[in-house]
């Protein structure tokens, strides 16, 4: 009898997007990268797009791209993220669907997603319905054909979003056992209670629909699943195929599929080196005959349903009450304080349901004025969100506007249909799915309808803050100094919103540290200048200007004078106002400037506080990311000063603090704060050099053991990396260059002699290709006695076995 393996991966990452910028700004927790999604895309994404398979000697005999031979969907906000971040990761994935289409008789492996991860039974028909269009737009702009599936956030579940799907033309979707109520042959008068979880998972199901559409389910494997999840058997490959194998059973007489599904982030980010585990388990399965890898579109066309299935509605796989952890204090959560209660749930979601019925209608009656179909032009603007060229958003207007519209006019429309992209991104999934509602999660959600909240009051002129936080003032934090969801926004919230005084506050203050050109972008925001006049005078600085901001978004606009003086160090007044014409403008900076070139500061506050009504603005004004680079462009002189000064008590010191040790007395604290902060420094130093000196490095570290400094291992590690990486991808560019493999390899024995781990992923990788490319001229050159060509090749050799690649 046939025997099928699918594994199926459900890649996904919360939006960590700044509604107003449209990008994700700095977040210490995921120290030492920039955010939570770069850091997630090291330890999963990147590493399944090339993943290792080892020999019994440990060394790499095949790097794969793990998403060719699996199932996979990847959350749609996550593939733009991807798209624009980590471009090569983004093109494997889009190759291994091709690739996969190729070796599975025209079915791609490539799943669609739900556009937002919202808990599809608890949102309305409407935006159901939206969901699921836009997941499918988003997949067909991508992969450049229609998804035979879609994955459901959560795998939540109900016929209604079924009926949609199956409308839409989804074929099938994945669900967990315990979604199915009871199973009957088609055809057949009985039916057979499973909802206890013993569905059989080796056989798809089809779903008859309450339009008569019908769906196919595929119940994945739940024990086999968790195990992945949850009890650690990808610490073995070996042992996770076995696993899989074991799923099998010589009673069944039809052509079985044991497939598994979890989060995709399992296979490295949830467990280290998980994506290995993953491809030795395809390619044992694959190479040794036991079963047939598969994807789910394939399975279905060679052995289509042959039994139905009544879900069971209004269930999901990660809450074992239905749907309720998206709405109640149901007790699930992550166990990590089971002191806290999730009572903040319920009014959360009746916060942002009151929000949103609240502004529907008036949505419909304004965008009236403007398009033909107000919930038509909705669901067709995902075609401007992926694409927002002013050709695409003009070609969108001559479908949908009910009349020309005017420039201000297009501008309106847009802010109406943000206002609803908005108004369903705030409810992705997991702002209700972690245990405290001020975390960065549920604060996200709250950003978005922050969002919501600021385009209302625009458009509508109406005050709808105040109904919704009276209503979230009822979601009890379970930290005290936050107190409730009313306070959290105050705190989180209005704080970060965003208009175009703050962006051209945050143009003023950046322009005193960086050059900006006629035309510049600032986040999802132009910036074209039309006037702007720099002066210094010592450690002072002045800058006047005109510039006009434009929303790449919305196309809002507008015209903004501006005025900042930098005093030196952090101390920064700027003011900011609309242009109001050239004979004031010209007042402005003929006053300020003749001021500043007297060196009269104090008169130059004034005259500034004089036209800009007040100096409102000052650093704390810039974006985060901006103002952590300038405030490290500030700090560099006085760290520098501090390394300075601890460097010479170290160097000064040094021979007593040695002879007070070899006494056997302890060292004093400042002098071994002062060790540890210049010995990390030399360390880091060396480590960033363009050729790493292995002795030196050796050396440094022998002093840290002597002195017993604590190591920044996380931070040393990430430097060292990235200087390797830089050194690869340079020996990758110019593997005929003697010198960059030298280069390469000191660093690399550099790294085998540091006490922490440090990710040699990417320098394996650029090796690996090296290594498959082949290099035959050096090869014959050596034979013929070229003495470059045998320094090279030894040299090769020798830092293949560094890396552990399998050469011969």
């Amino acid at each position: 009898m046939e025997r099928y393996v699918c594994i199926h991966g459900h890649f996904y990452q919360p939006p960590r997007e700044n509604p107003w910028l449209e990008v994700i700004e700095l977040q210490d927790s995921a120290y030492p990268y920039h955010d939570w999604n770069e850091r997630v895309a090291a330890e999963t994404y990147r590493p399944n797009a090339r993943s290792r398979i080892l020999d019994g000697e440990g060394r790499i005999v095949k790097i794969v791209n793990n998403y060719a031979s699996m199932s996979f969907d990847v959350g749609p906000t996550l593939l733009k993220w991807l798209d624009d971040e980590k471009q090569e990761v983004y093109q494997a994935i889009l190759d291994a669907d091709r690739q996969s289409g190729e070796r599975f008789s025209g079915h791609g492996s490539a799943m669609a997603q739900a556009f937002g991860h919202m808990i599809m039974p608890l949102a309305n028909s409407r935006d159901k319905y939206t969901q699921v269009l836009w997941g499918i737009r988003d997949f067909e702009h991508r992969f450049h054909r229609p998804p035979e599936g879609m994955w459901l956030p959560e795998a939540a579940v109900d016929l209604e979003t079924l009926d949609y799907m199956a409308q839409l033309g989804i074929r099938f979707t994945i669900l967990e056992p315990g979604q199915a109520g009871r199973v009957r042959r088609i055809g057949g008068r009985s039916w057979r209670d499973v909802s206890d979880g013993s569905i059989d998972p080796t056989r798809p199901y089809s779903v008859r629909l309450p339009s008569g559409r019908k769906i196919d389910v595929f119940f994945y494997d739940g024990p086999i699943s968790r195990a992945v999840a949850f009890e650690g058997i990808l610490s073995s490959g070996e042992q996770f195929a076995d696993r899989l194998a074991g799923g099998f059973s010589d009673r069944r007489t039809w052509p079985q599929i044991v497939h598994i599904a979890t989060d995709g982030e399992s296979y490295g980010h949830h467990h280290r080196h998980g994506d290995m585990a993953l491809a030795y388990a395809l390619d044992h399965i694959e190479t040794s005959g036991s079963a047939r890898l598969t994807n789910y579109g394939e399975y279905l066309a060679r052995h289509p349903s042959g039994h139905e299935v009544e879900i069971i509605e209004r269930t999901s796989w990660s809450c074992g009450h239905g749907v309720e952890r998206w709405q109640n204090d149901c007790g699930c959560n992550t166990g990590a304080h089971p002191e806290w209660d999730q009572a903040w749930r319920a009014p959360l979601r009746q916060s942002l349901d009151w929000l949103r019925d609240r502004l529907a209608p008036l949505y419909e009656e304004h965008a009236r004025a403007f398009l033909r179909d107000p919930w038509a032009a909705r669901d067709d603007y995902i075609d401007v969100i992926l694409n927002r060229e002013p050709d695409n958003v003009q070609a969108y207007f001559r479908q949908h506007a009910a009349h020309e519209l005017s420039e201000t006019e297009r501008t309106t429309a847009l802010q109406l249909l943000e206002l609803q992209r908005h108004a369903m991104l705030m409810y992705t999934s997991c702002g209700w799915f972690f245990d405290e509602i001020s975390g960065i999660e549920a604060t996200q959600v709250l950003q978005y309808a922050g969002r919501v909240i600021q385009l209302a009051s625009a458009l509508f002129d109406v005050d709808v803050e105040g109904g919704f936080l009276d209503i979230l003032q009822n979601a009890r934090s379970n930290i005290p100094e936050h107190q409730d969801g009313r306070r959290i926004y105050e705190r989180s919230v209005r704080p970060a919103v965003v208009d175009l005084g703050k962006v051209g506050a945050h143009f003023a203050v950046s322009s005193l540290f960086e050059s900006y050109a006629k035309r510049s972008r600032i986040f999802c925001y132009t910036a074209d200048m039309e006037h702007y006049q720099a002066q210094e005078a010592g450690m002072a600085r002045l800058a006047v200007g005109r510039v006009k901001l434009t929303s790449v978004i919305t196309g809002e606009h507008e015209q903004l004078t501006l005025g900042v003086l930098h005093f030196g160090d952090h101390n920064i007044s700027a003011g900011v106002r609309p242009f109001r014409d050239e004979a004031a403008y010209a007042d402005m900076v003929r006053e300020v400037t003749a001021s500043f070139s007297s060196a009269d500061l104090p008169e130059v506050i004034r005259l500034l506080d004089k036209h800009f009504s007040e100096l409102t603005y000052s650093l704390k004004s810039l974006f985060r990311d901006e103002r952590r680079k300038i405030l490290d462009f500030i700090m560099q002189s006085t760290l520098g000063e501090a390394e300075a000064s601890y460097r010479q008590i170290f160097e000064h010191h040094a021979p007593l603090m040695r002879f007070i040790l070899d006494s056997g007395s302890p060292i004093p604290p400042s002098f071994h704060a002062a060790a540890e902060l210049v010995l990390n420094a030399n360390l880091r130093h060396a480590l960033q050099e363009d050729t790493v000196q292995p002795e030196r490095v050796l050396e440094l570290l022998e002093e840290t053991r002597f002195w017993n400094v604590e190591l920044d291992r996380v931070g040393l590690a990430f430097t060292i990396q990235k200087t390797a990486d830089r050194l690869a991808q340079r020996f990758a560019e110019r593997p005929d260059d003697l010198a960059a493999l030298q280069a390469l390899a000191a660093t690399v024995a550099a790294i085998h002699s540091l006490p922490f781990p440090v990710d040699l992923s990417e320098v394996q990788n650029c090796y690996y290709g090296v290594l498959r490319g082949s290099h035959p001229g050096f090869r014959e050159r050596a034979s013929r006695g070229d003495n470059e060509a045998d320094a090279w090749i030894e040299r090769f050799l020798a830092l293949g076995a560094g890396l552990a690649v399998r050469v011969e």
